[in-house]
């Protein structure tokens, strides 16, 4: 079979279900979304026994903990899915909304109508989830999508799409506008970064490395999120109940996502109470403490923390500790080390709370709240397509008006240039 000439075509399919897709009424769109979440649900013994194939591989060939961990689907996972495309059918659609509208001084009424941005790619791995997200964000969003899984979750993700296209085949939607690209070789996501003509946004989901080997190879734009060092302050005046509370969920409560915690910062003034506290907590769920200097002196029997240590994404249990000597001294080290994901203050002073929220130049900036509150489901989108860390032309978690862009509408009575 030429791959080369398979991603092709499913492309230019793409290509004319989305100029089709991009005029249908949100009814049509809704009712395929809802009728996905029942479809999942009522097949879920079918996506489970698929996933164990994916999952008994995966630990064959030894994959990370991080890696199996979001690969595995169980029915809370399905459940989750399926009210995933509930939220997403609930949501206001925003194609054709105008958002501004104004007269010039000719008599010109000028305005802005949100419109579908046309073909998508995604490329992801492990993660089987993102195939229904990424489907039901860019269906309801008036795209078409091309989804290329990884390797270790081909069966997971061939066995959901194979639901969500059965929908699209009985319902009066153009059915390629969900595609899988069903091959594992790596030349496949190569031929697909080529299709500048047919795909109009790439977005990667997955480890630094494949993102910025999808950054290098593409002809097409590209959404990008390197990797999420997410760091929490805890200032001077914070509710150190609080803060030990918010701490131990940031890193523990899912440590290998990219809104987990991975390096902490206390201010100096409570770090002698604060610290053993908190670490008590962490170390008692695993997690193994590194820290600087001044945080040695406090957690006698911790690790050193190198300069290796603040820029890395840990992705488990592990967390780097640093206590600081000013909040000027903790948002220094967030614009040197950060990746400007996700940052969380705590503290009780409300103009330190809003001093952080003005300089901390991250796409999600928090105050006393978990940094796994930066997440699409989370935050009201319904759900998320990725996150970006560039500000070109979205900036955090991505629902479905950042899958859209907006086109110039003129209203005229005649009017000519002169």
């Amino acid at each position: 079979m030429d791959i080369h000439a398979v991603i092709r075509k499913i492309a230019e399919e793409a290509l004319a279900a989305s100029r089709r897709l991009a005029r249908m009424p949100e009814t049509a769109k809704n009712a395929a979304l809802l009728r996905m979440a029942d479809e999942l649900t009522w097949r879920s013994e079918f996506i489970i026994a698929e996933n164990k194939r994916d999952v008994t591989l995966a630990k064959d060939k030894g994959l990370s903990a991080a890696m199996i961990d979001r690969l595995m689907i169980t029915e809370a996972t399905i459940k989750s899915m399926a009210q995933g495309l509930r939220e997403v059918a609930a949501l206001p659609d925003p194609v054709g909304k105008v958002t501004s509208m104004w007269r010039r001084p000719n008599g010109l009424m000028v305005g802005r109508m949100r419109i579908p941005l046309g073909v998508i790619g995604i490329i992801y791995e492990s993660r089987p989830n993102v195939t229904v997200d990424a489907s039901a964000l860019c269906l309801k969003s008036g795209n078409a999508v091309i989804l290329r899984g990884g390797s270790e979750a081909i069966h997971s993700n061939l066995a959901i799409a194979s639901i969500l296209q059965d929908v699209l085949e009985q319902s009066s939607l153009p059915a390629k506008s969900i595609q899988v690209i069903p091959f594992t070789e790596r030349e496949a996501v190569s031929t697909m970064l080529q299709l500048d003509e047919q795909i109009d946004l790439i977005i990667p989901r997955g480890g630094e490395e494949l993102i910025r080997a999808v950054v290098a190879q593409s002809k097409i734009p590209v959404i990008k999120h390197y990797k999420g060092v997410c760091h929490i302050f805890v200032d001077a005046s914070a509710d150190l109940d609080m803060a030990v509370r918010i701490t131990h969920n940031a890193k523990v409560q899912r440590p290998g996502v990219c809104n987990a915690l991975e390096t902490l910062l206390v201010h100096k003034d409570i770090a002698d109470e604060f610290l053993p506290r908190a670490a008590a907590g962490l170390q008692k769920s695993g997690v193994f403490l590194k820290g600087c200097e001044k945080t040695r002196k406090i957690l006698k029997n911790i690790e050193e923390a190198t300069e290796e240590d603040w820029p890395m994404e840990y992705l488990e249990l592990i967390l780097s500790v640093r206590v600081v000597d000013s909040m000027d001294d903790a948002i220094a080290h967030i614009e040197k080390y950060g990746s400007l994901h996700t940052e969380s203050i705590i503290t009780r002073d409300y103009a330190n709370a809003q001093r952080f929220l003005n300089e901390v130049n991250s796409s999600t900036v928090l105050v006393n709240a978990s940094t796994r509150f930066s997440d699409g489901f989370e935050l009201g989108l319904g759900a998320e397509i990725g996150i970006s860390t560039t500000k070109l032309h979205a900036f955090g978690p991505m629902g479905l008006e950042e899958l859209t862009t907006s086109k110039f509408i003129i209203y005229g009575d005649g009017q000519i240039r002169t």
